[in-house]
């Protein structure tokens, strides 16, 4: 079997002396594993680096084997390693990936979303509002998305402030009533205001623990993203 697709590079790990065993998030193939020929060489191993993006040709004898790659760069995105903010950001959006996505399954509205915020990520401004959509793009693809547009008890979409953490819709501040102590603040960033991204990430991450409950089986969401709302947390947002 073969196949030819751009993907983005989430995670490098060494095989053998001079291989590496890759996986990337394509736009045709979704998420995806295979052994690199000499990927741990000079040559290779520069442009083998999370965020690049990378031109990609899959071969195996069967589809359910790892199978190999051949790559080839097709866009660097290198100033993220030199941006703390920004690799922190990136770290936590291949981490997400890793653990979330489901193998081989194309989301392509979603891959290009990702690339954007990848793009996003190494032009080093104005990203944070961009990540926190692509978390609530996130949760879409995985199938347990958030309904923010309209308040869930009455119907209008004006005045919304808070989620109902049963069904993931909005509720407005008129609708929540006597029952406000037990909802979820609604951030105004994600509604396209300013303000309020340590507190978005936190409802974002409470549907991602409950969503992905059966895979991480009690365990938190990765450490590269508790780092992500570390940073949003200290800088006060």
């Amino acid at each position: 079997m073969e196949w030819r697709d751009e993907g983005l590079l989430l995670a490098v790990r060494p095989h053998g002396e001079t291989a590496a065993i890759i996986e990337v998030f394509t736009a045709a193939h979704g998420r995806h594993g295979g052994v690199v020929r000499g990927g741990a060489s000079r040559r290779m191993a520069p442009f083998l680096q999370p965020g690049h993006q990378l031109d990609l040709t899959w071969r195996a004898r069967l589809g359910e084997h790892l199978g190999h790659f051949t790559a080839e760069p097709l866009r660097s995105r290198a100033a993220i390693l030199a941006d703390r903010r920004a690799l922190t950001g990136l770290n936590a959006l291949c981490a997400l990936l890793c653990l979330a996505l489901p193998e081989r399954e194309p989301l392509p509205e979603f891959f290009a979303q990702t690339v954007a915020l990848t793009d996003a990520l190494a032009a080093g401004r104005g990203w944070e509002p961009l990540y926190l959509r692509w978390e609530l793009a996130l949760l879409d693809a995985l199938g347990f998305g958030l309904d923010l547009t309209a308040c869930a008890v009455t119907g209008t979409g004006d005045d919304l402030v808070y989620v109902s953490p049963r069904s993931g819709r909005a509720v407005s501040r008129a609708g929540a009533g006597d029952w406000a102590d037990r909802l979820l603040p609604l951030p105004p960033v994600l509604l396209g205001g300013a303000g309020g991204h340590a507190a978005a990430l936190a409802l974002t991450g409470f549907f991602l623990t409950r969503g992905l409950g059966p895979i991480l089986h009690g365990r938190p969401l990765p450490e590269a993203r508790n780092r992500l709302a570390d940073l949003f947390t200290r800088d006060g947002h």
